[in-house]
């Protein structure tokens, strides 16, 4: 939402941000680095493990997620988004597996002009991300801060 600003955001608009695949050399790649549990590292540990296979970090689908959003952000163009005050509610709801394509589409929940910055505002967001089934894998409700329109404050 980077090329957007306050004044743009409209409560219980959805956006389809995009898609980003894992394969297994990445999901086992960042788990090594970031979340080394046997399920996410090793084949045959994760075969015996009540996944059945390799699985991804959740903190990975997460990281995708992300990606996606900044992509977005980035296509979209200068603006005025300025970083997040955090999240509330991840959830991680399915196990993602090598192969799975991640979308990402991400819902305007509540826009809030700030009452002692009068330059910006924090927009909710109600983010969602399922796999090339349609089922859903995560929830995420985030907040981001906002610039409003250059000479609108």
């Amino acid at each position: 939402m980077s090329g957007r600003y306050l004044e743009d955001m409209v409560v219980g608009e959805t956006r389809q941000l995009g898609s980003r695949s894992l394969s297994e050399d990445e999901i086992i790649a960042f788990a090594l680095k970031f979340d080394p549990q046997p399920f996410h590292i090793d084949r045959e540990a994760a075969a015996r493990s009540h996944f059945g296979g390799i699985v991804a970090s959740g903190w990975h689908s997460a990281a995708t997620m992300m990606r996606v959003v900044v992509d977005r952000a980035m296509a979209d163009g200068p603006g005025g988004f300025i970083g997040s005050p955090g999240f509330e509610d991840l959830r991680w709801l399915k196990a993602v597996r090598p192969g799975d394509t991640l979308n990402v589409t991400t819902t305007i929940a509540e826009v809030i002009p700030s009452t002692t910055k009068p330059d910006r505002g924090v927009v909710r967001t109600r983010s969602e991300v399922t796999n090339q089934h349609g089922e859903m894998v995560l929830t995420m409700n985030g907040k981001g801060m906002c610039l409003r329109r250059p000479g609108t404050a």
